[in-house]
């Protein structure tokens, strides 16, 4: 009983322990659910105003005008004058082809051109004599129709000086002498208007031959100008095809990668490399059918780079595609076949800077870029 007694009084003599603090609660999570909840909603919010007046997407690249190298003519290359890369200016030269054959072709055809030419005088010699003995010939029968007038006169007055003498011979009233000098000078007028009708029939037919000649002289002389011209639009081809060995750059612009080697040949429009030129760059932003209910050319559009983030480029819609990208696809989807999906089409637009922004020159083709069009 002591001892029980003992032990009460010493565990009441010792200090009662504290009583347990209350919890203290964390209130990081409520503040942390708070700002995500406002700044969500914020975000969305000023998502939504700017979707009602604002059309986007993310499906557009940079483009530019590439011009393709292809040789005209075939041949094997003996000079490659640019590098991948390089920068070039209109009329330098890129690539230089063996012309060798294409001297040889210009030189057979001047010399063709000569012998057109040769053979030209030699037709023009021929037609002008043969228009100076027409002139000769006509001037042969004038004067044979005037002599034949004149011996017509003659046989006229000999004839009546012959019926006169043959009733003077009967009467005895001239003498036979006389009659047969009057019998003679009427045969010689016969004859000699005989002499001239045949002159005149010869030169008439000098004269018919000749023009007969001059017609076909006229003709070789055609002909012989039509061979010039022939001859002429050889000797052009033949200077053409000898340009076309030195393959120049059409505008300027920077070389991609350079797919030719000396002594290689090439042939005739055989793509080589390409130029792409610096004198403008577009874009091409591919649009949702359903985005351009309001959006049409002449709207302001911001650009956004993935190259150079936080510089914001400005720009304008200019056209519309007349098609869906899909239909200009290598293999056209056909609805008409098969099981129909409905997808939602895009709509290529064509968007161009505006502005001044040296930041434009920097770009290049293909890069990627957000669109951002101010419908309001």
């Amino acid at each position: 009983m002591s001892q029980a007694t003992t032990q009460n009084e010493m565990n009441n003599s010792q200090p009662s322990a504290p009583a347990a603090a209350p919890k203290k609660k964390n209130l990081g999570f409520p503040i942390a659910l708070v700002i995500l909840v406002v700044v969500g909603g914020s975000f969305g919010i000023s998502k939504y105003i700017h979707s009602k007046s604002h059309e986007e997407t993310d499906d557009a690249q940079i483009e530019a005008s590439i011009s393709p190298v292809i040789p005209r003519i075939s041949g094997y290359v003996t000079e490659v004058r640019v590098k991948d890369n390089q920068t070039v200016k209109k009329g330098d030269t890129l690539l230089i082809l063996d012309n060798r054959s294409e001297q040889i072709q210009l030189m057979q055809a001047q010399a063709a051109l000569t012998v057109a030419q040769s053979s030209m005088n030699v037709a023009q010699a021929n037609s002008n004599y043969a228009r100076t003995n027409i002139s000769s010939y006509e001037a042969t029968v004038a004067t044979a129709d005037a002599q034949i007038e004149a011996a017509k006169v003659t046989l006229r007055r000999a004839t009546q000086d012959y019926e006169r003498y043959s009733n003077l011979i009967k009467n005895h009233s001239i003498t036979q002498q006389q009659f047969e000098q009057a019998e003679a000078t009427k045969l010689s007028a016969e004859r000699q208007l005989q002499v001239l009708a045949n002159q005149k029939n010869t030169a008439s037919r000098q004269t018919s031959a000749a023009t007969s000649q001059s017609a076909a002289t006229g003709q070789q002389v055609s002909v012989a100008n039509a061979t010039i011209q022939q001859r002429m639009a050889d000797v052009e081809n033949a200077k053409l095809n000898l340009s076309y060995t030195v393959i120049t750059a059409p505008e300027d612009g920077t070389v991609n990668k350079v797919n030719a080697q000396l002594g290689q040949y090439l042939q005739a429009g055989q793509s080589l490399f390409n130029i792409v030129l610096d004198k403008n760059v577009w874009i091409v932003g591919n649009f949702k059918e359903t985005q351009l209910a309001n959006m049409k050319t002449g709207q302001k559009v911001t650009i956004h780079v993935d190259a150079y983030p936080g510089h914001n480029f400005e720009a304008a819609i200019t056209s519309f595609s007349p098609a869906t990208g899909a239909k200009f696809a290598l293999l056209p989807p056909d609805n008409a076949s098969g099981n129909f999906v409905k997808v939602v089409q895009r709509i290529p637009v064509k968007i161009e800077f505006t502005g001044s922004d040296p930041m434009v020159k920097q770009l290049r083709p293909g890069m990627n870029v957000d669109v951002d069009v101010h419908i309001n």
